[in-house]
């Protein structure tokens, strides 16, 4: 055993930083538990390791007696005199009594508790050297799988980046080398655990920091940040100094810097926005590409809603995708955001289809539902209808070839009378 024991110190020293002394302190306890079932309850005993060598040796203290009685606790003094010539009745004397073979149940029982002691010290170690690393962005490498869980190498630690935290349109290879965020060292009942995400809001707002110098010596502040990750991430920046355009120092010169975090997150899309305490003016920002007036945003600062009116040709830009325009903006702001179709506008647009479909329904004797038809694809005129063949017509309006004939052969009546015979 003596052997295994040196490599187990070795091991555990040079590749978990855990020290031989903690080591042999959790042997000692471990081997004193499994040496009392072979040795039996001796009093007062005790576990004697030698760092350098080794080697294990068990010894009690018995009390000096004339006639044994009690043989795990008492000593012959005949016995006593042979390890210590001046040894009186009632004397206590530590003797040598490990056994020659401890037992493979002993053995097995010492080296079980003495990896549980380690584990615990190891627990210690890894919480002492993460616990203030929460926050941080570190290099691993992927070690292995565990379900839909990625355990990352982190050099002498292990951390897991749990399925909630990975990024869905990213895929993960064992041996990769990636950058992740910790998001907190738990100290957990069997080992803790360094809890890692590429997901995670922070984890843009590090890289950020890393890259733009004027965010890592506070000169731009980083107010805000929503993301829905491998997708969109909107930040919200803002400045102190008024001689800073702080989202053109995020972008960087040729947008050099938000580049170099976009690589990173693997193409996903950052919207930088300028910071404001004027909601009318963050929701502007924050919605673009879509175009809002001021007289159409309606402030609620009580309830923290508000709400914006969107002509009828922006409305898609400003919910976005699946709503996650508006879905981020709502979270980028910490308000209700609600967006809507304005309806003046959108009735501006059906009085101006309604108006040219009288017009060219007039012209060319058809009802103003057919007309409204045409006007919406496109053929709004009689000059264009003039250009079109009867087959367009049937197209739109799904009426009779010869009807769709009479239709622009009455246009071309009216553009060109003098060709009409």
């Amino acid at each position: 055993m003596t052997s295994e024991l040196l490599a187990v110190f070795e091991y555990y020293e040079k590749e978990k930083g855990i020290s031989r002394d903690k080591m042999i302190e959790a042997l000692s306890s471990a081997i004193l538990t499994a040496s009392r079932k072979s040795i039996g309850p001796a009093r007062e005993l005790r576990i004697d390791i030698d760092p350098i060598k080794g080697g294990i040796k068990a010894k009690a203290k018995l009390m000096v007696v004339e006639t044994v009685t009690a043989p795990f606790d008492e000593l012959a003094l005949a016995t006593a005199r042979k390890i210590k010539k001046t040894a009186e009745i009632g004397d206590e004397i530590e003797v040598d009594v490990t056994p020659k073979d401890m037992g493979r149940i002993a053995a097995q029982t010492a080296r079980q508790a003495m990896m549980q002691r380690i584990r615990q010290e190891e627990k210690l170690l890894i919480y002492e050297e993460f616990k203030d690393r929460a926050g941080e962005i570190v290099n691993g490498t992927v070690r292995r799988f565990e379900k839909s869980d990625v355990i990352m190498d982190l050099g002498k630690f292990e951390g897991i980046m749990p399925k909630k935290e990975r990024v869905a349109t990213e895929d993960y290879n064992i041996g990769d080398r990636i950058r992740v965020y910790v998001v907190a060292v738990e100290n957990g009942v069997r080992v803790p655990e360094i809890i890692l995400s590429r997901s995670h809001p922070n984890f843009v707002k590090r890289l950020f920091e890393s890259e733009v110098s004027e965010i890592a010596d506070r000169t731009v502040e980083i107010r805000a940040i929503a993301r829905e990750a491998g997708y969109r991430t909107k930040i919200a920046v803002w400045s102190a100094d008024n001689k800073v355009d702080p989202v053109g120092a995020c972008v960087g010169m040729r947008g050099a810097r938000v580049k170099n975090i976009v690589r990173e997150l693997n193409n996903e899309k950052v919207d930088i926005i300028k910071w404001s305490d004027n909601p009318k003016e963050f929701l502007k920002d924050a919605l673009k590409p879509a175009t809002i007036a001021d007289d159409k945003i309606i402030v609620d600062p009580v309830n923290k809603r508000i709400f914006a009116k969107v002509r009828e040709d922006e409305l898609s830009k400003a919910i976005g995708r699946h709503g996650q325009n508006v879905r981020l903006t709502n979270r980028l702001m910490g308000w209700d955001v609600q967006v809507e179709r304005d309806e003046s506008a959108h009735e501006k647009f059906v009085g101006r289809v309604h108006s040219a479909a009288s017009e060219l329904a007039g012209h060319l004797g058809i009802e103003v539902e057919l007309a409204e038809a045409l006007v919406t694809t496109g053929m709004n005129s009689i000059e264009v209808i003039a250009t079109l063949d009867a087959s367009d017509i049937v197209d739109v309006l799904g009426i009779p070839a010869e009807e769709a004939a009479a239709i622009v052969a009455k246009a071309q009546a009216q553009v060109h009378p003098s060709s009409v015979q």
